[in-house]
C-alpha cells in the first residue's frame, strides 16, 4: 500500500496479537517494522492528509485532530497492555519504511536507554481541582444584591472583608493539600513530573486546577499506588482529586520522533 509511514511508538520485540487489534489512524491497522533489536509500530497514511503542507492545515481542523488523536491513543493503549512502548508524538511521519529504519538506527542507543528506564513501568496522572472556589464565585455574584440589604455601608464592607479572608484561607488550604499530596505520591513513585495547570477554556472544567502531575510507577506497584491516592483524596471538603491511568509513560519519554514527509 502506497502512502507515508505514521509511527506510533518504538518498543522491543514482543509477541504480536493479530486479532481484535486497534483500527489505527486513517483506519489502517498498525504493524511491526523491526530493525536491529527494536520495533517501530507503524501504519500507512495518505499523503493528501499527512504530507507537510496538508498536515499543517489538518491540525487546525478540530474534528479531524480529535479523531486522529483518539486513533493514535487507541494504538498506544493496546501496546501498553502487552509491552512497554516508547510513544512518539502525534503525527510523526516518514516517507517510507526505509526512513523509519534510518530513524531507528540513528537513535538506537537513545531508544534503548529510554526503554531500559521505562521497562515494566506505567504512568499515572493525578489532578486536584478546587471545587469549593466555584461556589465562592457564585457567592460573589450575589454581593451587589446583599449590598442593598446590608444595614449600612460599613456592614457591607465588613461582610466583604470576612468573605475575602475566608476565600484566601480556603485557597491556601487547597494549595497546601495539593503540595502535600504531590510530596506523598512522589515518595510512592520512581519519578514524578509537574505539568502546568490546565486552562479551563481548553479543559472545559471550571474549577481551578491546583495540581496536574504525572507519576512513573512500576506496573507491579500500581495497585498500592491507586490505594494510596484513594486514602489521600478524602483530605478536605471542596476538593476533587482525579486519578487517570495507567498510561504509557508519555511524560517520562525523553526521546521524541521528528516528522519527515
Amino acid at each position: 500500500m502506497t502512502g507515508l509511514r505514521y509511527v506510533y511508538a518504538v518498543c522491543r520485540p514482543f509477541e504480536a496479537t493479530a486479532e481484535d487489534g486497534p483500527v489505527g489512524v486513517a483506519g489502517v491497522p498498525p504493524r511491526q517494522l523491526p530493525h536491529g533489536g527494536l520495533i517501530a509500530i507503524v501504519g500507512t497514511v495518505p499523503e493528501e492528509d499527512f504530507a507537510e503542507e496538508p498536515l499543517r492545515a489538518r491540525l487546525e481542523d478540530l474534528d479531524w485532530l480529535t479523531a486522529t488523536a483518539r486513533a493514535h491513543q487507541g494504538v498506544i493503549d493496546a501496546l501498553t497492555s502487552v509491552t512497554t512502548p516508547l510513544p512518539l508524538r502525534l503525527a510523526t511521519v516518514f516517507r517510507d519504511d526505509s526512513g523509519v529504519r534510518a530513524m531507528l538506527e540513528e537513535r538506537e542507543q537513545d531508544f534503548h536507554r529510554a526503554l531500559d528506564r521505562l521497562e515494566g513501568r506505567v504512568e499515572w496522572g493525578v489532578k486536584v481541582y478546587a471545587e469549593a472556589e466555584r461556589t465562592e464565585q457564585k457567592d460573589r455574584a450575589t454581593e451587589s444584591a446583599a449590598a442593598g440589604k446590608a444595614a449600612s455601608g460599613r456592614d457591607y464592607l465588613r461582610q466583604r472583608r470576612l468573605r475575602h479572608h475566608a476565600q484566601e484561607e480556603m485557597r491556601a488550604t487547597v494549595d497546601r493539600f495539593a503540595g502535600q499530596l504531590h510530596d506523598t505520591l512522589s515518595g510512592c513513585a520512581e519519578d514524578s513530573l509537574l505539568h502546568a495547570p490546565q486552562n479551563p477554556a481548553l479543559s472545559g472544567v471550571s474549577a481551578r486546577n491546583v495540581l496536574n502531575a504525572a507519576y512513573l510507577v512500576p506496573r507491579s506497584d500500581s495497585e498500592s499506588f491507586v490505594e494510596r491516592v484513594e486514602r489521600e483524596k478524602s483530605g478536605i471538603p471542596g476538593v476533587r482529586v482525579e486519578l487517570t491511568g495507567p498510561w504509557a509513560a508519555y511524560s517520562f519519554s525523553a526521546v521524541e520522533g521528528r516528522s519527515h514527509s
